[in-house]
Order: C-alpha cells, then structure tokens, then sequence
C-alpha cells in the first residue's frame, strides 16, 4: 500500500475504533449507576434498553420507583418500553413524581416521603432502584430521606452520600432540606 493511501486510512481506523468503543462504553454503561446500600437500594438516571435486563438479573432489582413526571416523558418512548418490560417482567413499578419544573430545588413532599418510606420498609420490595432524568438531584434527596429516617444516618453522613450520588457538591438548600429531615 501506498504512503497516500496510508496517511488517510489511519486516521479513518481510529475514528472507527473511537466510535465503536464509545457506543459500546454507552450500550454497557446505566447512567449515573449508584449503590447506596447494596442489595437494598440503588439509584440511576434514565434505564435505556438492555439496562433494564441487566438491573434485573445483575442486581435482582425487585421495584423501580420512577420519579419523573408524566411531561418528562409524553414525547418520549422510553417510558412505554419501561412500562412494558415491567409487565412482562412481573417487576414492581411504582411512580413517584417530583415536580422540577416550579421550583429550582426539587425535594419530595411529605406524601412522596411516606409513599417512598412505605416502599423501603418492606424486604420484598428490595431491592429498589429510584430512576429520574439525570440520576442526580431527585434522585439523591429521595435518598436521603430513606438514610435519615430508616438507617439514622446523620445530616453530615447524608451529604458524603448526596455528593456521591451527584457528583457535585451538596447546596444550601440541599442541606437546609437535610437537616429538616433530621429534625
């Protein structure tokens, strides 16, 4: 082979090798996948596919609480496929929905608490994965409702866990929310 045709094909393969470890790294990867308590508690952005088996059989997921509102998904289909699998699958699945879209800090109110409270208390329902968008923010002070309330954990230990779940650093609001909990 030519040096022409060697300058350009190089380049070619690597983009190519590029793209394929990136859609495998996404296709493999659950988004934001977290541990808070291991086979009791577990958190994640938006399953997609082949998530939703691997949750299942690597994790033995017994129920998934969904925190996104219904407008959150009207335009889109992820929410039929979880839906379905669901059904198919003879898996707990519950809604929970937090409103992100009136206020810039979005905690759950006192009925979500208790409906989420309600769902942890019990073993058959373990474990649980709590899903939003994003895995991050509702996610973790949902959380954090369960490590105060049922595991005494302290306000400071819940941000360490907050933090984790984020990856971010715990906000004023945040951390007002946190204590109230502890209250």
């Amino acid at each position: 082979m030519d040096k022409k045709k060697q300058h350009w094909l190089m380049p070619l393969i690597a983009v190519a090798i590029a793209i394929l470890v990136v859609g495998l790294v996404r296709h493999f990867h659950i988004k934001n996948f977290k541990c808070i308590e291991p086979g009791i508690l577990y958190t994640s952005g938006q399953p997609r596919g082949m998530d939703y088996t691997r949750l299942f059989y690597k994790h033995n997921i017994a129920t998934f609480v969904n925190i996104r509102l219904s407008a959150e998904h009207r335009e889109e289909h992820w929410y039929n496929e979880e839906k379905i699998w669901m059904n198919k699958n003879n898996v707990n699945y519950i809604e929970i929905a937090i409103d992100r879209t009136e206020r810039e800090n979005t905690f759950p109110d006192k009925s979500q608490q208790q409906q989420f409270l309600e769902i942890m208390s019990s073993p058959l329902s373990w474990p649980v994965l709590v899903h939003g968008s994003s895995g991050r923010k509702r996610v973790s002070m949902m959380a954090a409702v369960w490590l105060i309330k049922e595991r005494s954990y302290t306000p400071e230990e819940v941000f360490e866990v907050v933090e984790h779940i984020k990856e971010d650093a715990v906000t004023d609001a945040e951390k007002e929310f946190i204590r109230a909990l502890a209250g």
